[in-house]
């Protein structure tokens, strides 16, 4: 029995060129993901896109990056090989960072952008271009580099090429993770000589220098790669021999001919034996890629449908540790980091000994179960959310708040005789809903102070609150439209200010002015970044007097009216009233979902890339490399179509779905699988290169033999 090495005896084992293939592989993907990261907010808050076409155009970009992966293949297998491929998509790739980076450069405020048009126009026609330049780059490269590390293995080096691959999805992962954190962070930073604003092109630029970096990195280790020639256009070959075959079947089909084993043998008349079982080969294992799109239709929504369900959740840890909500997406690679070792290591090992026969079809149908109980967790996490979610007015339904500014209770009464409430000094009621069409007035008794408001005039699906002050003998008071009707996004959080004690407030927000206050009027809201901070709000009523005072911690996706009361020795006396409670599930919720998407990812993605050069000819593993990754492209292109077709109100119901629909095909698939017989693609090969030397000999003894005849 031949003893398993270790994983440092594995990795010792590696040719040299392996190294720079890895590290070139870490650099791409940190570009890649680095740029990705912010994409979605660049097409929001940059080209001012709604947040329908911002997701439209990111998936479609997604996709396109999984589509081209069969360009690549079909130019590195025909005619350039899998070296130069690389070298002259990734020059393409590096130019469409470059490009995106540049079009991101900008130096106007909004208020300018909107009078020079053609500026905006050049803007989206250069991050266009960039990206279409980007997706051809990572898209024409994504088949050849995986298959072109298994190229640098021997015969008989099995063992360290399944090790490269667990390695080579390792720095897929570091670099997703890294640069998940760090580019983030840089678009956050402010940059601009004349305006500041959020700094897209050092967002991109750094990416796009990673990308060079890993050009040249791989351009470095050139002269000690084991470079396979391409043996011409294989994909052309086998779609010429699959059409022949077919054609010919049904040409013959109502004459008397002997049955074929299979139905490509009716291409035998014309194409070699050899083509002929490679096509079988390809053939077998993209028939059994066929229900594989569903797993990445759930994978991918990692960053969309669960960022956004991070918006609506607490991210706030101990002391001054904040999680954002698009950073919940580093967990993925930091499991990846951690998962990968430990189940190469460890669970694999163990099953072995076990006695279990782990195919890599039967780890492919492990890895979608657990993708979809992903899904029912998030599911889960959802229905939390949920019950913490405000309800807002519906059509034809209004919903208004009584808010007490003043030092004497008093009572309302809604007419027609709708409904009756108290409300206590400084305090407010909750929303209270009404149906539009039946709220005509309200009355406010406060000592001997009678006011009557006329509420005909409002409008449906909207809020309001009514602030009143009672002063003894007098009762200002406002009726103001509280346009927040949904949770703020991105964990952010909306406050505004209303003055209950001077005839005029200017109101700052840690030195940030906010606008002129009138006495009983409320300042729009205005967006302040969720955490674990406090804000110094300042108020001045001349330019001899002013009062602070330090708030509290607003958390994520709240919204509040502050009321300023009055100042006592510089120190601002303030009251909160509560528009949208804060989220209470917190982030952390989300790493059992998580955790079970990034096993199944495990045991599905790194299997995946292993099965498909291990099933793959010799002069077609790039081309079934494409085929596995263009499955990617048609996961992002069911999400599309799912979520627009389902018309599910709930969120949570659509998680279900998702993963109701994976377990149905991880079914589908498993039962495919039970079919499908593993080859060994050199062992065919080499037994034909043996019959192919036979027929030669064989030939040669013939013309011998006709030689020797016609001397005679």
């Amino acid at each position: 029995m031949v003893e398993r090495k270790s994983l440092a005896q594995r990795c010792a084992d590696f040719p040299r060129s392996i190294f720079f293939i890895v590290i070139n592989e870490f650099c791409e993907r940190f570009s890649y993901y680095g740029m990705r990261a912010v994409l979605v907010l660049y097409f929001k808050y940059f080209l001012r896109w709604d947040d329908n076409l911002s997701t439209a155009i990111y998936h479609t970009f997604v996709a396109l990056c999984y589509l081209t992966p069969i360009l690549g293949a079909i130019i590195a297998d025909s005619w350039l090989g899998k070296f130069k491929t690389i070298v002259s998509l990734s020059v393409v790739y590096t130019i469409g960072q470059a490009v995106l980076s540049v079009g991101s450069i900008n130096d106007l405020s909004d208020h300018n952008r909107d009078g020079f048009p053609d500026i905006v126009s050049l803007h989206i026609a250069l991050s266009m271009i960039g990206l279409i330049l980007i997706a051809l780059g990572t898209g024409g490269i994504k088949p050849c580099v995986s298959a072109f590390g298994g190229d640098q293995f021997e015969d008989g080096q099995e063992e360290q090429r399944s090790t490269f691959f667990s390695i080579f999805y390792l720095a897929i992962n570091c670099g997703s993770l890294i640069s998940t954190i760090v580019t983030p962070n840089l678009r956050a930073t402010e940059c601009g000589i004349h305006t500041k604003q959020r700094c897209y092109p050092l967002a991109f630029g750094v990416p796009a220098i990673l990308m060079a970096v890993a050009l040249i990195v791989f351009v470095i280790g050139s002269k000690m790669y084991k470079k396979v020639k391409p043996e011409g256009n294989v994909m052309l070959q086998v779609c010429k021999c699959i059409g022949f075959a077919i054609k010919n079947r049904f040409r013959h089909r109502s004459k008397k001919f002997p049955k074929r084993e299979h139905w490509l043998d009716w291409a035998s008349e014309k194409y070699d034996k050899r083509l002929i079982a490679q096509t079988k080969m390809v053939l077998k294992v993209l028939f059994l890629y066929i229900p594989l799109p569903m797993f990445w239709a759930l994978f991918d929504q990692q960053g969309s449908r669960w960022t956004l369900q991070a918006t609506a959740m607490n991210g706030v840890l101990s002391g001054p540790l904040v999680i954002k909500p698009d950073q919940m997406q580093i967990v993925n690679p930091i499991l990846i980091v951690i998962v990968v070792p430990i189940v190469d290591s460890v669970v694999y090992p163990l099953i072995k000994k076990c006695k279990i026969n782990f195919t890599p079809l039967k780890k492919m149908t492990v890895g979608m179960f657990l993708a979809s109980m992903a899904f029912v967790a998030a599911a889960i996490v959802q229905v939390q959310i949920d019950k913490t979610y405000p309800v807002f007015p519906g059509a034809g339904q209004t919903q208004i708040r009584l808010m007490n500014l003043g030092n004497f209770p008093a009572t309302v009464q809604f007419h027609p005789q709708l409904q009756k409430v108290d409300v206590a000094s400084m305090d407010a009621t909750g929303y209270m809903t009404f149906k539009t069409s039946e709220l005509q007035s309200l009355n406010v008794v406060s000592g001997i102070v009678n006011h009557n408001q006329s509420l005909k005039d409002l409008q449906g699906g909207k809020r309001y609150t009514f602030a009143f002050q009672p002063l003894g003998l007098t009762m200002p008071h406002n009726l103001m439209l509280d346009n927040v009707t949904s949770k703020p996004e991105e964990g952010n959080n909306l406050v505004r200010f209303i003055n209950a004690y001077a005839p005029t407030v200017n109101v700052s927000m840690d030195d940030e002015n906010i606008q002129v206050v009138p006495r009983l009027t409320a300042s729009n809201y205005t967006i302040v970044p969720g955490g674990h901070l406090g804000y110094i709000i300042k108020s001045q009523i001349s330019s001899y007097s002013y009062c602070s005072v330090l708030t509290k911690e607003f958390g994520f996706g709240s919204a509040y009216t502050i009321s300023l009361d009055g100042c006592t020795k510089s120190r601002l006396n303030i009251t909160y009233f509560e528009d949208v409670a804060p989220s209470t599930v917190h982030m952390l919720w989300q790493i059992p979902q998580y955790f079970l998407l990034t096993c199944g990812e495990v045991v599905f993605s790194v299997t995946g890339l292993e099965f498909s050069y291990s099933q793959a000819p010799s002069n077609m593993k790039s081309v079934l490399q494409a085929g596995w990754l263009l499955t990617v492209a048609v996961g992002n292109i069911i999400v599309l179509i799912v979520a627009g077709a389902s018309q599910l109100s709930k969120q949570w119901a659509e998680y279900v779905l998702f993963a109701a629909l994976l377990l149905v095909v991880c079914v589908i698939f498993a039962i495919m699988a039970s079919f499908y017989t593993y080859v060994d693609p050199n062992a065919i090969e080499a037994q034909f290169d043996e019959e192919e030397k036979e027929d030669k000999k064989d030939q040669d003894d013939h013309e011998k033999k006709a030689e020797a005849d016609s001397k005679m």
